[in-house]
């Protein structure tokens, strides 16, 4: 891993420059899934369109999501703000998981969770979700939520391990309409408390422990002395 380096002017200049490419995987090499982008030609000329016709190319490629309600405009830019899709209604939870069981792909894997090699054959966790049991997990989440007070708009915190339970709880936010807000596990008590007080937080979701490099982080415990 490169380190950044002073360039004779007091900027940062990047010692680490990427000049391969990778072509896209095939279909059989992912079990048959289709793939958005097929050749680097396609990307090619996807790239060119979203340069030259960026408001129809991002309206034909929000169109591949579900809409509850279709947009008024693309994109209104007032730099520096952009504001896109405006009018439009859609939910994250149901297009990544609702839509997909709604559609007759109920039983198909929808999540594989893969964890650290805890065993004594040094072995990884592997549990895999389809998308009917994603979307039982997460309304049931999600209405923990709103018999805790939960609104939408409101602010729920996740200072968890990369665990199945963190895509869960994220997308019962979305589900009914929280913003989660994601403290990485590995910060002290002090950071906990600093960002759980910005983001103004009603509800903060973490885990007893989580593995992350063959030890355990105490998770439950750090929150603690976060908010005592």
């Amino acid at each position: 891993m490169s380190t950044p380096s002073l360039s004779s002017n007091s900027g940062i200049e990047s010692t680490l420059h990427e000049t391969r490419t990778f072509d896209p995987p095939s279909a059989e090499s992912v079990g048959g899934a289709p793939w958005i982008v097929g050749s680097m030609d396609e990307y090619g000329a996807m790239h060119k369109r979203s340069v030259e016709e960026p408001e129809a190319f991002f309206a034909d490629e929000a169109r591949r999501l579900h809409w509850f309600k279709e947009w008024n405009t693309v994109c209104e830019f007032n730099a520096p703000d952009a504001k896109w899709f405006v009018g439009g209604t859609t939910n994250l939870c149901y297009n990544c998981v609702d839509r997909h069981v709604d559609d007759g792909h109920g039983e198909d894997v929808g999540l594989v969770w893969e964890g650290e090699p805890i065993g004594p054959d040094g072995a990884p966790a592997v549990k895999a979700f389809t998308y009917r049991e994603l979307q039982r997990e997460i309304a049931k989440f999600a209405h923990v939520l709103k018999r805790l007070g939960v609104e939408r708009g409101d602010v729920v915190t996740s200072y968890m391990g990369m665990v199945p339970e963190l895509a869960i709880a994220t997308l019962a936010c979305a589900r009914i309409g929280a913003v989660h807000s994601v403290i990485f596990g590995g910060f002290s008590s002090q950071a906990i408390a600093d960002r759980v007080a910005d983001a103004k937080s009603k509800v903060i979701i973490t885990c007893d422990g989580a593995w992350r490099r063959g030890k355990v982080v105490p998770l439950k415990e750090n929150f603690d002395a976060a908010v005592n």
